[in-house]
């Protein structure tokens, strides 16, 4: 079924909810959601997208539980009327959570709220530090970045006529080059992690307070240092991921604070000691990814509102994302400093 003829109603019956109101949440590209009013209650009922398998549930389910025992307030799975945690009806797999009130936001516009969200994030890690949880279920090649940068050169070996290549190929040059140079060498312990720490899946209270992590389909186990890596890259481009813009080094800051605060001193100075460099790394993964799907427009998601194709939302992805990497490279020593990662 395509995704657009959906039919929430027919899923709801597998818990035995007829709903007062069902509203569509136009926020998140992945998934389709929808607020799901049952007398005093609500939900987020969610069609899950097919890259997913149904069995990461089992992970949602022991994740947030232990979030749940450490004190943290986090969606949980709503059984079904026969007790399993997901039903397949037509159109796929589905899944209800409890609602978490509250508000989402695109960007950080400022440093409190940067700082909310690395404590709520040190929290987070910090309850679920060194817990040996057997996955079901890990999507492959999370920042792969050696795999991403090859398919960007694969890209352009198979995309010699594209119509935007002469836009791409300057880009994909400084991007390969940039990236040779910002590897980073050495092993780091694997943690449980959120897996996609961006801004707009973090809940906030209306006195700014963050709540709560949403999105738990990226669940995974991977470096912290990467994690933040890509958290601050979000968080410190206020700008959003379509405008080249430099990046923020008081919100890195604030940011910063909130989650030395809230980790203290179980996670040691050699683990986070390539946050910064993770950050750009990491755009630079990302600017890798936007520019080969400017040249294949095989990306799930585009706006058709405010791009002619794929590619141009891809090319402004990209140029946005490189922009960024090139300012983290400008101030490394800086963020190192304000991280405390530039003394013995």
């Amino acid at each position: 079924m395509d995704a657009g003829n959906l039919d929430p109603r027919e899923a709801l019956s597998a818990w035995s909810i007829a709903p007062t109101a069902l509203t569509p949440i136009a926020a998140g590209h992945i998934n389709r959601t929808w607020r799901v009013e049952h007398g005093d209650l609500w939900y987020a009922l969610q069609w899950l997208n097919p890259i997913f398998k149904p069995e990461l549930h089992f992970d949602i389910e022991a994740i947030t539980a232990r979030l749940e025992a450490a004190g943290l307030t986090t969606p949980r799975l709503v059984r079904t009327a026969a007790g399993e945690l997901w039903t397949t009806a037509e159109g796929g797999v589905w899944r209800l959570l409890t609602w978490i009130e509250g508000e989402s936001v695109l960007v950080v516009d400022g440093p409190d709220r940067a700082h909310q969200a690395g404590r709520l994030l040190g929290q987070f890690h910090a309850a679920l530090l060194d817990w040996e949880h057997p996955f079901h279920f890990e999507r492959p090649h999370v920042h792969d970045t050696p795999r991403h940068l090859r398919h960007l050169e694969q890209a352009l070996a198979d995309q010699p006529a594209h119509r935007n290549r002469s836009l791409v190929e300057p880009l994909a040059t400084e991007i390969l080059a940039l990236a040779r140079r910002a590897t980073i060498a050495g092993e780091l312990p694997r943690r449980v992690v959120h897996g996609d720490p961006k801004i707009s899946n973090f809940v906030f209270a209306p006195d700014g307070r963050a709540v709560a992590l949403i999105d738990l389909d990226t669940l995974a186990r991977m470096p912290i240092a990467v994690e933040l890596g890509d958290a601050f890259r979000s968080w410190c481009n206020p700008q959003g991921e379509e405008v080249a813009a430099a990046f923020e080094l008081a919100l890195f800051e604030a940011g910063w604070r909130g989650y030395r605060d809230a980790i203290g001193d179980r996670v040691d100075r050699d683990e986070l000691a390539t946050v910064p460099r993770q950050i750009r790394l990491i755009a630079l993964e990302l600017a890798a990814r936007f520019c080969a799907d400017a040249l294949e427009e095989s990306y799930f998601n585009w706006n058709r509102d405010r791009f002619a194709s794929a590619s141009e939302h891809n090319l402004a992805r990209t140029r946005s994302q490189l922009a960024l990497a090139r300012s983290v490279g400008e101030q490394l020593a800086r963020l190192e400093s304000v991280a405390g990662l530039d003394r013995p």
